[in-house]
Parts: C-alpha cells; structure tokens; sequence
C-alpha cells in the first residue's frame, strides 16, 4: 500500500512537472512571437503591436500610421503564424515518424518524406495548378515517398533500423534526381524560381490565404497523433507486446504515417523544404520531457515552433539580404545533433 501511494505521488509531481514545462514554452512561445513582429526593418514597439493586432481583431481603430498597420497585420503577424505552424508541424511529425518506427535516427528528411512533397509541389508548379493543388501533390509525394521507403526493407525481408535509415537515403538521393530533372525542364523566368524557393525554404512570399488553406489540416493532424501518443508509445514497446494489450498495430501505424505525412506536406506547402527540425527537436524534448510520447508530442511541437521563429527572426534581420531557413537550420541543427551523438555514444554502441 506504501508503495502504491509512493508511485501515486511521484505521478503526481511528474505531472505538474510536464505541465510547469508546457506552461513555460507557452510564454516563451508567445514572448517570441511578439517579439518577431516587432523587429525589422521597420521596427514596431510590443505594444503598438498588440494593439494593432487587436483592433482588428475586435474592429477598433486607433492612432497609428497605415504603413504601421500593413507592416504588423500583412507581412509579420502572416509569417509569424506560418513559422508556428511550420515548426510545429515538422517536430511533431519527425517525434511520431521516431516513435511508430523505433528509431531516433528517423525523420521526415530520412524518409523521404519532405524530398517527395517538395516534389510534389514541384509538380503542381510546373503545371501551374492552384495553392489547393499543391498541397494535394505535395501530400501525394509525401506519402508516395515513405511508402518507398518501407517498401524496400520489405523486400529484402529486414527490418533492422539501419535498413530504414538507408532506404531513406537512397529515396532521397533517387527523389533529388528527379527534382533535378524537374528544375531542368522549368522555365527558367517563372517556375524556376518558384522552384527553387520550395527547396531552400523561406517565409518571405507567403500570404495568409494559404496558411489558412492549410490550417485545418495541420490542426486536425497533430490533434489526431498527441491524441493517439499512448498508442504510439505502445506500438513502440514492439508489434508482439502490442497486439498482447490489445493495439490494432496496423491501423495505428497507418494513422500515424497519414497523419505525419500530411504535416510533413502542409509544411512544405508553406515554407518549402527546411531540415533539421524533424529530427533534432524531437531529441531536445526528449531530454526536456521524456521519451514517452504522451509528453514529448506536444512538447516538440512547442519547441518546434519557438525554434523555427527565432529562425525566421534571424533569418529576415542579420544581413541585408534574407537568407533561406535550411541554411539556419543546417548551421544550428548538424552541431547540435553531433552533441546529442557524443553524449549518448555510450548508449548507441
């Protein structure tokens, strides 16, 4: 009975923990978000900001300069909402990818999955198909990618990670190929660039009517996968101790591809293609929250968000000329991951 009760209040206090943890992303989330929209070129005070941003929300007017307004509303408040969804997006997707698959070296860059979406927006491009459209084709390469992937382990019947790991590799170098192909074929005053946007990852021409096309999706998405963590966590035990409490492996992994997939491709219909996130964030709320996915997924996600802001901020401001988002998330993510590797040699080997 001690025991029971001792084990009660160590449950306890690790809530409150998580939840204290949750809390303080929040703020730091909000803080940086503010602060985003606040600094440029056209530098904006915090609150003139909120008032801006309230005001039109409520249908107030206030004393402010138009110019003001269209900075605050039109360019920063759009980008700082798309980096939120983007960051979010990628780390919740990269922790359900590492979780249903067992592996912590697993990711949608890994996989594939953001080198087919990115292709698959390519695509649409090409064939200029509206904003819906490619959202559609960048979920189909996605998803046409990481079916790819798993495909081949099954095929040479192993399911060791390191397989998984160089299937991905091997898709992406086949999926990069075909975006070169692609990007030769472009027309080089129009599609081209556009094409080239999508691979570098970028925040710069996006406008609110797209992030709002895909926001239903990004929500609906990662409600469905933190709503389905503990499943997660069980499949993650293995398939045979799964099935024995009872879990529907297949469905829960199919689910779980759908919904990461549909992320992965959400993301890439804002912002491009941006590496590092999916598979570094993840790690970083493991060592913040925990391994168990019931704590980690929405602990990567506001992670993922406050790291891909603080990204675009530095992006848009350190130079005179904007630079791409996979060129900060190269720089920060490769050093911080061969961190991560160095600490936890002992356990990998």
């Amino acid at each position: 009975m001690g025991l029971k009760l001792k084990e009660q209040a160590i449950d306890r206090k690790e809530k409150r923990r998580i939840r204290s943890i949750n809390f303080i992303f929040v703020v730091v989330l909000i803080t940086t978000a503010v602060y985003s929209i606040c600094v440029g070129k056209y530098p904006v005070s915090a609150i003139e900001s909120i008032q801006i941003i309230l005001a039109n929300i409520f249908g107030f007017s206030g004393n402010w300069e138009p110019i003001t307004e269209s900075v605050v509303m039109e360019l920063r408040l759009t980008r700082t909402v798309s980096a939120i969804l983007v960051g979010a997006s990628l780390a919740i997707s990269g922790a359900a990818y590492q979780g249903i698959f067992r592996n912590p070296l697993v990711s949608p860059d890994l996989l594939g999955v953001s080198s087919g979406a990115c292709i698959g927006a390519a695509m649409a491009i090409l064939m200029t198909l509206p904003a819906a459209y490619i959202q559609f084709f960048a979920f189909c390469g996605g998803l046409l990618a990481v079916s790819i992937t798993l495909l081949i382990p099954r095929m040479i019947k192993s399911d060791s990670n390191l397989m998984l790991v160089l299937s991905g590799i091997i898709v992406g170098g086949l999926m990069t190929s075909i975006m070169g192909f692609i990007k030769y074929t472009a027309d080089p005053d129009t599609q081209l660039a556009a094409i080239t946007f999508w691979q570098l990852g970028s925040l710069s021409y996006i406008k609110m009517t797209s992030v709002l096309s895909v926001f239903p999706a990004i929500v609906l998405s990662a409600v469905v996968l933190i709503a389905m963590s503990w499943w997660i966590d069980i499949v993650s035990l293995g398939e045979k101790e799964a099935q024995t409490l009872g879990a529907n492996v297949k469905v829960i992994v199919y689910v779980t591809i759908a919904c990461s997939t549909l992320l992965t491709a959400s993301s890439v219909c804002i912002a491009g293609t941006i590496g590092w996130v999916g598979l570094v964030i993840p790690h970083m709320g493991r060592l913040i929250a925990g391994p168990d996915n019931t704590k980690l997924l929405p602990a990567a996600g506001l992670i993922g968000a406050i790291f891909i802001l603080l990204v675009d901020t530095a992006a848009r401001t350190i130079g005179s000329a904007e630079l791409p988002l996979s060129i900060l998330t190269g720089i920060i993510g490769a050093p911080f991951f061969a961190w991560l590797l160095y600490k936890q040699r002992m356990r990998l080997q």
